[in-house]
């Protein structure tokens, strides 16, 4: 049901609809946007990815009032804030934890994303945004993660900022102007506080808006992915859609009283997290000239951190002969036109070649950086007829819970020092998350598909 613009109010809301349109934002994105009636416990993220954005932007503001982005000064102004500043340590606390429940609330509002098939026509553009979201957030986390400018802030972020340096020709130029500096250094730590603190706030920001007007042009998916837009009644109403206010602004109370008491419990009890969400190195000012033993970034990296590290000398065959296979696989087994088969072959090819001629760190980044990038083609790699994974074979599903299983064991061994052993089941670990998305447009059209029903249902099949 459409909101007509030429809304009638009078009073001091009318003054407020003639020169602004008020009313109409609000009827059409909240008191007359219909929802689908069957959401689930998977659809309160979107609600809470934006109340954790809400908490991340106020405390900041407040570390800011303190905080001093300079090299001498960095690490004690924080110590300052825990220390001296009235309930400085639960600001602290609270933006520290929130940067870890961000990435939690995300990876769960994407893996929901995946499960219910909603980056499939019409919402291809939601899910790009989504995932522009997404390199944003980590863009903020990994520029936050150097200014209280401890031991782990300092290595880690030497670490990944070298990492661009194995990006052949540009590689050394575009290390040196990330740093500012030939080290990690002041000129570092006031270039990161500002992309910190202004730029990606402002992205974040706009990207969660275009979002969220995205989403409530084309309508929002379900857990049978129908579009309930196809059945209205004789108001142009969708006969299986809910009004979003009152029932799911109500309804997602509910998530935020049971995120706010989580929440609350790791603020108040445990803001470490065993080291997981506060490094204990990261209590030590940053030496330069004192490497810890073990350098390794924040959780929510290291899948990431794994992959990048499984990548060595030896492992680019394994890649080589991957890329060979993917070439013959896309040239015999898809039935696209041959100049498309031709074209992707090709570049496989070059791909098995270019392994072996450059160096195994500059591969480790493309992986590190292409396993993000490869979401933005989501949309065009599931071939499967229907959207969500209740109609989709048992064999998909299994496939989804070791992609998960995978995913999970990536970013554990990312948090330990490497070994054989780990380095081995990395790569393996590596290898299934490319094939994953490499081999979707074959394995997601593959078995016995279940009858999608014409209206939204509240059971599972």
């Amino acid at each position: 049901m459409s909101v007509e613009k030429n809304i009638q109010t009078t009073g001091l809301l009318g003054w407020i609809d003639k020169r602004f349109p008020l009313t109409y934002i609000w009827k059409s994105h909240l008191s007359e946007y219909y929802a689908p009636k069957n959401f689930n416990f998977w659809y309160f993220f979107g609600s809470l990815a934006l109340l954790v954005l809400f908490i991340q932007i106020i405390t900041g503001i407040f570390l800011v009032m303190h905080y001093k982005p300079d090299a001498e000064r960095a690490f004690w102004s924080v110590e300052y804030i825990m220390r001296e500043v009235p309930w400085g340590w639960l600001v602290r606390y609270m933006h520290s934890t929130g940067a870890s429940m961000f990435f939690i609330v995300i990876y769960l509002h994407m893996l929901r994303g995946l499960f219910y098939g909603s980056y499939k026509n019409p919402r291809e553009l939601i899910w790009i945004l989504g995932v522009l979201i997404f390199l944003c957030l980590m863009a903020e986390a990994f520029f936050g993660y150097l200014l209280p400018w401890g031991q782990m802030s300092y290595w880690g972020a030497q670490v990944i900022v070298n990492l661009f340096s194995a990006i052949p020709i540009i590689g050394p130029d575009l290390a040196l102007f990330i740093r500012g500096d030939y080290i990690v250094s002041d000129a570092t730590l006031n270039r990161f506080f500002a992309f910190h603190v202004i730029a990606i706030p402002f992205c974040l920001v706009a990207l969660a808006v275009a979002h969220i007007v995205a989403l409530h042009e084309v309508g929002s998916n379900n857990p049978d992915g129908i579009e309930i837009k196809d059945v209205k009644d004789d108001l142009g109403r969708p006969k299986d859609g809910i009004p979003f206010h009152p029932f799911y602004s109500i309804h997602d109370l509910l998530a935020v009283a049971g995120f706010l008491l989580i929440f609350s419990a790791i603020v108040f009890f445990s803001p470490e997290m065993g080291g997981y969400f506060l490094e204990y190195n990261n209590f030590i000012p940053a030496d330069p000239l004192k490497t810890p033993p073990h350098i390794a970034p924040v959780w929510y990296f290291t899948p990431f951190y794994s992959m990048l590290r499984s990548t060595t000398n030896e492992f680019t065959w394994i890649l080589s002969a991957f890329s060979l296979f993917g070439a013959f696989f896309v040239f015999i087994r898809t039935k696209k036109s041959r100049i498309y088969r031709f074209i992707i072959s090709s570049i496989l090819i070059l791909v098995s070649v270019f392994l072996r001629m450059i160096d195994a760190k500059f591969w480790g980044v493309v992986i590190m950086g292409g396993s993000v990038v490869i979401l933005f083609f989501l949309p065009w790699l599931d071939n499967s007829p229907v959207k969500s994974i209740r109609y989709r074979p048992a064999g998909h599903k299994f496939i989804y819970f070791i992609f998960i299983v995978n995913f999970l064991i990536l970013g554990f061994l990312g948090t330990k020092p490497p070994n054989n052993l780990s380095n081995l089941i990395s790569q393996t670990g590596t290898i299934f998350y490319i094939s994953f998305f490499f081999f979707m447009p074959v394995w997601s059209s593959l078995g016995t598909f279940k009858n999608v029903p014409k209206r939204v249902t509240f059971y599972r099949y």
